[in-house]
């Protein structure tokens, strides 16, 4: 194919959001241009370069373009990318790689019709954006004569991207997942089982920019390692896009175990939920995550009506961010496919939230009722020796 790069592949990289954060744009720019360099850092002879509110990343042809092509796609803050082809910003040039994209296009798609969209990212080049489009699109029909124009409904739309010294030609865009780039944000700690929904809440919160660890409670000799297993299956699919990040195990059987004996049965699922914030929340305190994060899903379960969630919340002082708040489980299930999370999820492992389940679980709780049994507790006693049973395993993306 004519241009001046035959030698390497050249991927356009749209930043989505970031293009709209006014004096900190290129903050986040740089920021989302780290972290695609570190995410093809195992490609040898990759670039990735900055310019006008893009980002222009050049791989050698040995490595496959649809493998660099699906790693940036999975970096938050890319809304999309496009394969290229680089020529100089001259009319005959640019007509030249046009009329050889087309041609190749022709040959292996079976392509008969095109059409040519251009726009002048450097307005001071000479000719204006409808003639660009004209004039390519003439010196194409001139040289493959088995093409025509069809503005209607082409086989083919050849984007022409005009800037001040090389020009791209493009005819995809492939969709990244958004959002903002890792580190923008803060850092959360997410209630982590291994169920469908906190593997799609943290996703939803990276996706946001913020880093994340993830506390897992379990309830072993009950859980069985299988089901530690799956939650670190889970977590290394979330890292593909999360990066690394250290997952804390921690018991809660002997808490379960009190909350049997001492409270009553019914308040049992929400007295339960109170005590695994106040856990989380001490680990986040100590790994300096601002925020927690849980799947809960507003009226899916008897501990997530909105009565239960204020009384669970009171139960600590840091934010609580629940990104599926909304969501109903279809779209929850949708997400969980399109990451890779959800074959993993619905593995018949059982986690701590099986274990000792009240049959009639209270849905209206009143705080003043949790509180009197709480007060049966050494709550500190048990929320410290929790604490003091973390396992922490650091998780590395799935390749």
């Amino acid at each position: 194919m004519n241009g001046i790069s035959d030698d390497r592949n050249i991927f356009i990289v749209r930043c989505g959001e970031v293009a709209l954060k006014g004096m900190n744009k290129p903050y986040f720019e740089r920021m989302l241009a780290e972290r695609v360099k570190k995410l093809l850092r195992r490609y040898e002879n990759v670039d990735v370069k900055r310019s006008d509110g893009l980002l222009f990343v050049r791989a050698d042809r040995a490595h496959a373009r649809e493998a660099i092509l699906a790693e940036i796609g999975k970096v938050f803050g890319v809304s999309s990318v496009s394969p290229a082809v680089e020529t100089l910003s001259d009319l005959d040039a640019i007509g030249a790689a046009a009329a050889a994209f087309l041609r190749e296009r022709a040959e292996k798609d079976g392509i008969g019709t095109f059409k040519i969209e251009a726009k002048r990212a450097d307005k001071r080049f000479p000719v204006k954006s409808p003639e660009i489009a004209s004039r390519v699109g003439a010196y194409v029909l001139g040289v493959c004569k088995d093409l025509r124009v069809d503005v209607h409904r082409p086989d083919c739309r050849l984007f022409v991207d005009v800037r001040k010294e090389y020009s791209y030609l493009y005819a995809q865009k492939f969709a990244g997942f958004g959002g903002l780039p890792l580190g923008t944000n803060g850092k959360g700690l997410s209630l982590f089982s291994g169920g469908i929904d906190s593997p799609v809440a943290t996703f939803m919160m990276a996706r946001r920019g913020m880093r994340v660890e993830a506390v897992h409670f379990h309830s072993f000799p009950y859980t069985s390692e299988r089901a530690r297993e799956k939650v670190e299956t889970l977590a290394r699919t979330i890292a593909v896009y999360c990066g690394r990040f250290d997952l804390h195990a921690i018991n809660l059987l002997p808490v379960q175990e009190q909350l049997a004996e001492r409270c009553p049965e019914e308040e049992m699922t929400i007295l339960l939920r109170r005590f695994m914030l106040r856990i989380a929340e001490r680990v986040a305190i100590e790994t300096g995550c601002g925020v927690l994060i849980t799947g809960e899903n507003l009226g899916q379960v008897a501990s997530q009506t909105a009565e239960a969630l204020i009384v669970t919340d009171e139960a600590v002082k840091l934010p609580v961010m629940r990104p599926l708040i909304a969501f109903d489980k279809t779209e929850i299930i949708d997400k969980a496919k399109e990451i890779g999370t959800y074959e993993t999820s619905v593995l018949p492992y059982a986690d701590c939230c099986t274990v000792f389940l009240p049959r009639h679980p209270v849905t209206k709780p009143k705080i003043e009722r949790i509180r009197r049994s709480e007060a049966s507790l050494d709550a500190e006693a048990l929320i410290a020796a929790a604490v003091a049973s973390r396992e922490t395993v650091t998780i590395y993306p799935a390749v």
